[in-house]
């Protein structure tokens, strides 16, 4: 893979389809030949083959020839960058919700506040 490819389908860029990220999610429970992949899809074969090159590209899939099909299979490996980008501003989510939370448990206590009065 070329330093352009590399930039042009990087693993951000990859997973921003839905039909590949649901791809992913089929590769992710087993192997699959590109003709059992294509049926759960509603695009053509030659579609599903280039979201498939673009996962490969992103080196997220890989696959092999067996016979005439080829078989793909996750390669999760690229996903420790998007998993390390997004534990970055998990921080900020648990500050909001911590402060949701305090803010539920207030106004729960307000209200049970006034039914006794």
């Amino acid at each position: 893979m070329t330093d352009a490819t590399a930039l042009k389908h990087d693993v951000f860029q990859a997973i921003a389809d839905p039909t590949r990220r649901r791809m992913l999610m089929l590769l992710s429970q087993r192997e699959m030949p590109i003709s059992e992949l294509s049926a759960h899809f509603p695009q053509s074969r030659t579609a599903v083959v280039k979201h498939l090159q673009i996962l490969s590209d992103a080196k997220l899939v890989h696959g092999r020839k067996s016979g005439r099909e080829k078989i793909y299979r996750l390669q999760p490996e690229p996903l420790r960058e998007l998993h390390d980008w997004l534990a970055y501003f998990e921080r900020f989510w648990e500050n909001k919700l911590a402060m949701l939370k305090f803010s539920l448990e207030a106004e729960t206590a307000a209200d049970s506040g006034e039914i006794r009065e």
